[in-house]
């Protein structure tokens, strides 16, 4: 398992969990937070890298570049570049069937658009379960490549976790929704 933090100016940090070219986990934290370890090294404009791995230089070729893929991905997309997300490799073995419904109907959602819990709930198969689908989204651990910031409540925006609801404005906009 290769795990790679990285800092996306303007936007906030990330942790990539990954093993054999699937991503098992994708973490972002919109604040200022410093991580405990690791001391940024400026590479450009596309991220930061604080750092890869307990040991970076014994990382394998392949999980270095499906890393770096992931993160530049992640990046354009934070520059509001369209760009792929929904074809990365995550990791949905511990998902119930039902989760994993959702969660591929959620990766189904074009870009620019919005739907309700309720709507995904029904796309995903189970219509009337849009509080469980809530619950899904509040516990992603793929963020972007799960696309919660497109799901919102039927009177409104809804909420977006502890990044909070301006996050999730700002996540829209990128991709040309008004809310």
């Amino acid at each position: 398992m290769e795990r790679t933090r990285y800092e996306v100016p303007e936007w906030g940090v990330g942790e990539l969990w990954s093993a054999d070219g699937v991503v098992l986990a994708h973490e972002f934290d919109f604040g200022t937070r410093e991580w405990e370890q690791g001391r940024a090294v400026a590479i450009g404009t596309e991220a930061t890298f604080l750092e890869a791995g307990p040991d970076p230089a014994a990382r394998a070729g392949i999980a270095k570049e499906h890393a770096a893929d992931v993160i530049s991905r992640v990046c354009a997309f934070l520059r509001g570049e369209d760009v792929a997300l929904g074809d990365i490799p995550i990791d949905l073995d511990w998902c119930t069937d039902f989760q994993c419904e959702v969660i591929s109907a959620l990766r189904g959602i074009p870009r620019g658009d919005v739907v309700s819990y309720g709507e995904l709930a029904a796309l995903a198969g189970h219509p009337g379960a849009q509080r469980a689908v809530g619950s899904i989204c509040a516990g992603n651990r793929f963020a972007f490549l799960v696309p919660c910031h497109r799901v919102v409540a039927s009177d409104g925006i809804g909420r977006y976790g502890s990044a909070g609801v301006e996050v999730k404005r700002r996540l829209l906009a990128l991709e040309g929704v008004v809310l």
